[in-house]
Formats: C-alpha cells, sequence, structure tokens
C-alpha cells in the first residue's frame, strides 16, 4: 500500500466499484493501517479512496443513462460472469431503486455487492446527475472514513476489526431493512387514502 500510493488507493477503489471481487473491506483498512506508521497521511487515503470510487460511480451512472435497456441485460448476459454480475442481479437493484426511492443509493454507497449496481439503475431510471452524486459523495465519504479508520486504529487487531466489520454490517443492515419497512408503509397508507376517495 506504500507503494502504491494515493492514486494506486484511487485505482483500487475504482476496481471496487466496477469489479465487486475486490473488496474496499481490504483496500481501505489496508491504507489506514500504512497511514498509522507514517508513511501516508490519514485524510489522503480517505480523499483517493472517496474520489476513486466516486469516479467509478459516475462512469456507472453514465453507462445506465446512456444506453439502452436492453443492451446492458445483454452485455451483462455475456460478459458479466467475467466480473461475477449477472442480470438478476441489476433486475433487482432496478426494481429496488424503483421501489424505494433515491434515498437507496446512500445506503447502497455502504454494502458490498450494492455499491457496484446501484449506480447503473439511478442512470437507467434519469435521477439527476447531481442529486445521484450527492447523496453517492455522502455515502462514500461515511464508509471510506469508517474503513480507512478502522484501519488507522485497530490494524494491528485482526480480530477487533473483523468483530467491528460484522457489526456494523449488520447495523446498515438493520437500518436498510427499517427504510424499505418504512416505504412499505407510506405506500399502503397511499392506497388506503386512494381506496377512501
Amino acid at each position: 500500500m506504500e507503494q502504491l500510493g494515493y492514486f494506486g488507493i484511487a485505482l483500487l477503489m475504482f476496481l471496487d466499484n466496477v469489479f465487486p471481487p475486490i473488496p474496499s473491506e481490504i483496500i481501505m483498512p489496508s491504507a489506514g493501517f500504512t497511514a498509522s506508521q507514517g508513511h501516508l497521511l490519514l485524510v489522503g487515503v480517505i480523499i483517493a479512496g472517496s474520489v476513486g470510487s466516486l469516479l467509478a460511480a459516475a462512469v456507472l451512472y453514465w453507462i445506465g443513462r446512456k444506453i439502452s435497456h436492453q443492451s446492458i441485460f445483454s452485455f451483462i448476459d455475456r460478459y458479466g460472469k467475467y466480473v461475477f454480475i449477472k442480470s438478476t442481479d441489476v433486475k433487482k437493484s432496478l426494481d429496488c431503486f424503483e421501489h424505494y426511492g433515491h434515498r437507496i443509493v446512500f445506503f447502497g454507497r455502504m454494502i458490498p455487492a450494492v455499491r457496484s449496481l446501484i449506480s447503473i439503475p439511478a442512470g437507467m431510471s434519469r435521477m439527476p446527475f447531481w442529486k445521484f452524486m450527492t447523496y453517492s459523495g455522502l455515502g462514500t465519504i461515511i464508509w471510506t472514513s469508517f474503513l480507512a479508520c478502522v484501519g488507522y486504529y485497530f490494524g494491528n487487531n485482526t480480530e477487533l476489526m473483523h468483530q467491528i466489520f460484522s457489526q456494523v454490517s449488520c447495523v446498515i443492515i438493520a437500518i436498510v431493512i427499517m427504510i424499505v419497512v418504512w416505504f412499505l408503509y407510506r405506500r399502503q397508507q397511499r392506497k388506503n387514502k386512494s381506496y377512501r376517495t
């Protein structure tokens, strides 16, 4: 990580978003640990990781926006196996995006695999680019900062790092479930009101 430097961190985080098997949960804590040894600056690590991740998100967004639905699914059917993405994954992400709104982009930036897929449905649904980048930026900065700080402060204790990641993953999943339940509840309320009128 010391040899890769900030550009290498940005490149790896870019690849993390377009090639899910390269996990940010390894890249950013490793970079944070390197910063704790004095070889990099923690703030530089966070900026580099965030920039790489957001560049990939922007590229995937414009792919989703400019290419037809059928073309995307045909491409994924043909080449998705090389990056471990299936057309059913894209379909699920699109359905999730359409059902639960733009805010799913914010939380999606913190969930493995989802962060690689959520950008394409955002583009396909014509979500305003500024809004997409705002939600993506907030989620990405929070997530990369958390991962880098875990590596910075707890890099020597791998067991503790695993415990932190497992607990945080549970919390994020719980938050997403609560948001989904809330959207379903609000949707049902609107349906009930329309029936009454």
